[in-house]
């Protein structure tokens, strides 16, 4: 294929942009190009870089369409347009790396041009990317469920309990089978803070539904109920951005809705084809969720309350470096409890 190139103005910034025919989404035809992808984009700018401002951002990248290689890509390249910003993330590891982050919708568009299918921004605003402004809920339908079942534990226990909690959620379609729910909280709590307060909440969920939710991190324990992953609040754990195409045949977006839309949602009616219109078509359910800068002090009081239950911490994913009070990373099946002391750890053979 002859490379073409031209450039498109985006609020003022040039962004150069090629092979903009190139077949992203094979099955959307001519609806399903690089050049699409980034139109869709362009159309949904405004509302992502209200919700990404400041946010650093990890690119899921598909340069040769989705059914090429896959790229998920941390860094910035050193080469790049100066009207890119960036900012400094620190890993679990405890090295760094100077992130994309967002201020304008050129850095959308720019991301789209690099092949960025999806975009995954973290739940902090620089610079302080010590405390997260979000903690995120991730309703995740294991074999045997789907979106009907997250869709169900969402609206008909998940909203009731946050109402009860006076705290306000605002859901979004993953954009696969799963729903999110998103908190916009004060930015006073750091990682562990967050993520034990969303493992709390989750608890409370599955003692509502616990046919239908589990919060075990270990595969052999979920069974055919939804996993609410808490560790998605952990450091350096993103989720598809509100807005963002999937990689998808028929390019499904996790789209922002109401409650009440969400009662009736199919995921696969929102594509890169008909979110534009969707979304210009009604009020905004998502536009005063950064009036809600809320706290989470219940929900640690709900960790307080699990902790006298005998209910600690649970694990983290295996690239993270023990954590205090962590249980072991070992699967149920496979341990064997005379190989542990009390505080989880392993003894010396």
């Amino acid at each position: 294929m002859a490379s073409t190139a031209n450039e498109i103005d985006v609020d003022g910034v040039k962004v150069r942009l090629t092979n903009p025919d190139k077949p992203y989404f094979p099955e959307l035809g001519k609806r399903g190009t690089k050049g699409a992808l980034v139109d869709y984009y362009l159309a949904v700018a405004d509302r992502m870089v209200t919700l990404l401002r400041d946010r650093p951002v990890h690119l899921q990248r598909f340069p040769d369409g989705i059914d090429g290689e896959e790229i998920y890509q941390k860094r910035l390249p050193q080469k790049r347009p100066d009207y890119l910003q960036s900012c400094t993330v620190t890993f679990p590891s405890g090295r760094t790396a100077d992130a994309l982050k967002i201020t304008h919708p050129a850095a959308i568009a720019w991301a789209a041009q690099m092949g960025s299918v999806t975009l995954h921004p973290w739940q902090v605003r620089c610079p302080d990317t010590e405390h997260p402004d979000e903690l995120r809920i991730d309703l995740d339908p294991q074999p045997g469920t789907g979106f009907t079942e997250a869709r169900t534990v969402a609206v008909d226990v998940l909203k009731p309990l946050l109402d009860e909690l006076g705290l306000v959620g605002y859901p979004k379609t993953s954009g696969g089978r799963g729903v999110h729910v998103f908190l916009r909280i004060a930015a006073d709590w750091d990682f562990i803070a967050v993520r034990r307060a969303g493992i709390a909440l989750a608890r409370e969920v599955e003692r509502r539904a616990p046919d239908a939710v589990t919060t075990s991190w270990w595969k052999e324990e979920r069974g055919a109920r939804l996993f609410i992953d808490y560790n998605q609040n952990a450091r350096d754990r993103t989720f598809a951005s509100p807005y963002s195409a999937r990689k998808t045949p028929i390019a499904t977006v996790s789209t922002p809705l109401s409650w009440d839309e969400l009662r009736t949602a199919d995921p696969d009616d929102y594509t890169i084809t008909t979110v534009p219109d969707f979304v210009a078509g009604r009020p905004d359910p998502w536009a005063d969720i950064d009036a809600h800068a809320q706290s989470i002090e219940k929900l640690l009081e709900m960790v307080t309350a699990d902790e006298e239950r005998g209910l600690g911490d649970l694990p983290y994913p295996p690239s993270y470096p023990k954590m205090p009070g962590e249980p072991p990373r070992v699967q149920p099946s496979k341990k064997v409890a005379a190989n542990w002391d009390e505080d989880g750890n392993r003894r010396a053979d």
